[in-house]
């Protein structure tokens, strides 16, 4: 009877010890996109480069959004407009101001229970849950009042997952706007660039 006892605690450890790995991996190592380059966006920011794997299965109609924004050439050259040190940098207004976006109609939330936590990357709105449309924040640190089922106001849609080149983010100018505000340079889809001799 004792060595059930300690096959079944055995077990019963195994399982949650392999629940706790799932859980405090980045998402980008959960995605099943991690190798398709068609789901990998490259930023060429004033600071360096940065990689976001981009997450159709979390919100499909926003990585849609951003891939056509990104295939139009939209975000180069757009600032880094609000930049927030320890939580956020946000950019994708051609205006520069946080007033602007695409002349595509605005798109529906996608919101789901994935964690804001550094290097995620969120569709900006304003208090319409349904106004996302071009702009974008990459965090800095875990928010731990978004998307929780705690505080239902503040949801946003996850799109994506830095999986390269966070240290050029840190190294935006901060402020809301920033005096010299950083840019990105290019973007592009990882694909696109593979078919270029």
């Amino acid at each position: 009877m004792h060595v059930l006892n300690i096959r079944l605690w055995l077990v019963a450890m195994t399982s949650v010890l392999a629940a706790a790995v799932l859980f405090v991996m980045p998402a980008s190592a959960q995605a099943p996109f991690a190798d398709d380059a068609e789901n990998i966006l490259v930023l060429e920011l004033s600071t360096g480069s940065v990689e976001i794997q981009l997450r159709p299965d979390l919100a499909p109609l926003h990585v849609e959004r951003i891939k056509k924004l990104t295939r139009e050439n939209f975000y180069d050259g757009i600032v880094f407009h609000r930049v927030i040190d320890d939580f956020m940098a946000q950019t994708g207004d051609p205006l520069g101001t946080g007033q602007g976006g695409s002349s595509y109609p605005d798109l529906p939330a996608e919101f789901t229970e994935t964690r804001f936590r550094r290097g995620t990357v969120g569709m900006a709105r304003t208090a319409d849950p349904n106004s996302a449309n071009s702009q974008f924040f990459i965090m800095f640190n875990l928010a731990r009042h978004m998307n929780n089922p705690r505080n239902p106001q503040g949801f946003y849609t996850v799109w994506g997952e830095v999986i390269s080149g966070m240290g050029a983010v840190d190294a935006l100018p901060r402020g809301e706007p920033p005096a010299t505000p950083g840019k990105i340079v290019s973007a592009r889809i990882k694909a696109d660039t593979a078919a270029t001799p």
